[in-house]
C-alpha cells in the first residue's frame, strides 16, 4: 500500500546546479539536503521543504517538462508572484488560486493556494 509520496524527479541540464539552487532554494524557500556520495557523483541537486522533496537530476540531452509538473501548496501566493514576475495565473482549479512559472532551466511548476 502506498503510503505517501516521497519526492519528485525532475531533470535538467549539466552545470545547472547553481541556477538551480537560486531558485528552489533563494526563491521557493526549500532547503539543499545533501546527495548520497554515490550519486552525487551524478550531478543534480536535491531540495527539501515541509512535506516535499524535489530531486533535480542532470540529464543528458535535456528538455524540460512543459505539461508535467509539480504542485506545492503555498501560503501566501501573493508573495510568490512578486518574486516572479513571469508567473502565468490560473483559475481553472475550483478552491485554489494558483500560478504557473518555468525553473530556471525551463520546467513547469505550478504554486498553488487554497481559497
Amino acid at each position: 500500500m502506498i503510503k505517501s509520496l516521497h519526492h519528485v524527479q525532475l531533470a535538467a541540464p549539466e552545470g545547472s546546479e547553481p541556477l538551480l539552487r537560486e531558485f528552489y532554494e533563494g526563491v521557493l524557500g526549500l532547503r539543499e539536503v545533501p546527495k548520497p556520495p554515490e550519486l552525487a557523483k551524478r550531478g543534480g541537486v536535491w531540495f527539501r521543504g515541509e512535506g516535499v522533496e524535489i530531486h533535480l537530476g542532470i540529464e543528458a540531452g535535456f528538455t524540460p517538462a512543459r505539461k508535467a509538473h509539480p504542485a506545492f501548496l503555498v501560503d501566501d501566493l501573493d508573495l510568490y508572484a512578486a518574486k516572479l514576475p513571469g508567473a502565468v495565473p490560473d483559475d481553472l482549479f475550483p478552491g485554489y488560486r494558483r500560478i504557473y512559472v518555468a525553473d530556471p532551466v525551463g520546467n513547469r511548476i505550478e504554486l498553488l493556494q487554497a481559497v
